[in-house]
């Protein structure tokens, strides 16, 4: 566990993706669940040791099941955008895992399968402040990577987490993109965060180079997808995008099937989403469980 400022800490170690908590003394408010919840457990007994309150909340930055499937073992109050909470009024109870190689990390933790989801309790249409006993904490809509992404800002720390916005040394996840909203919300993290500690949805700690590289790699992938369509290529072309991209990142060879998955299905879907209507190119649509 890695602390920012005072009662500000994110944690890199678990399987899932980066989390945080802000420990103040109303209580805990957790960014983000390990996927495990093993570790989600061991993430909140290590979070109750700090001193804070006994009150806990959750903010989940998007439904990605990374980040979402290990919520219940917070036991806690969970936040989340109004869209992010209609995701999950159109899942089963019971996780099923039901869909395609996505390049996901649950994918390769066995036990994903069966998990019970826990739903938003509390939502927003555009902005939360919360008081929680410290700095003002800001929960602001940031659609992009999804259409219920937020991010979580302490202005009075100059710390953001911005979730799936950006990742480090590993490629984003396109399924379920808006990619000119998402590059909309890097410009503006770009241009109004240049003092602020960024932590992103995998990874850590970000500097602004990883701002310019995944802004250049939407770029890239949103001029590449508008070449398909006014040359009248076939879609399923998209994939030779995949080599080009991966190139930009440093990662451990041993990932590179998994991180190929993700393109693969990611940039398919995104196409199909931004340019053909559902169910075109002959592949089940994705829902928003699979993204």
């Amino acid at each position: 566990m890695q602390q920012l400022d005072r009662g500000i800490f994110f944690e890199d170690s678990y399987l899932g993706v980066t989390i945080g908590a802000l420990v103040f003394s109303q209580g805990v408010i957790f960014i983000d669940s390990p996927l495990r919840a093993e570790d989600a457990r061991s993430w909140r007994s290590t979070l109750t040791n700090q001193r804070g309150g006994a009150n806990r909340l959750l903010a989940s930055l998007d439904a990605h099941p990374d980040r979402t499937l290990g919520t219940r073992a917070l036991e806690c109050t969970i936040i989340a955008h109004q869209k992010t909470a209609q995701v999950f009024r159109n899942r089963p109870t019971i996780f099923k895992g039901q869909t395609a190689e996505s390049g996901a990390i649950w994918e390769t933790y066995n036990d994903a399968i069966g998990l019970r989801w826990a739903s938003p309790d509390i939502t927003f249409t555009q902005q939360m402040s919360l008081f929680w006993g410290g700095p003002e904490i800001i929960l602001q809509y940031q659609p992009g990577p999804t259409s219920g992404s937020i991010w979580v800002n302490i202005p009075e720390a100059r710390v953001v987490f911005v979730g799936d916005a950006l990742q480090k040394n590993q490629p984003p996840f396109l399924a379920q993109a808006d990619l000119d909203a998402w590059l909309a919300c890097l410009e503006m993290l770009k241009n109004h965060f240049r003092d602020y500690t960024i932590i992103c949805g995998r990874g850590g700690q970000v500097e602004g180079n990883e701002i310019h590289l995944q802004l250049k790699i939407l770029k890239q992938i949103r001029n590449d997808m508008e070449s398909l369509v006014t040359s009248n290529n076939l879609p399923e072309t998209i994939h030779e995008m995949i080599p080009s991209i991966l190139s930009h990142y440093k990662f451990p060879s041993e990932t590179r099937e998994l991180y190929t998955k993700r393109l693969r299905y990611g940039l398919y879907q995104c196409f199909a989403r931004r340019y053909r209507p559902a169910n075109a190119l002959g592949e089940p649509e994705l829902n928003d469980e699979e993204q």
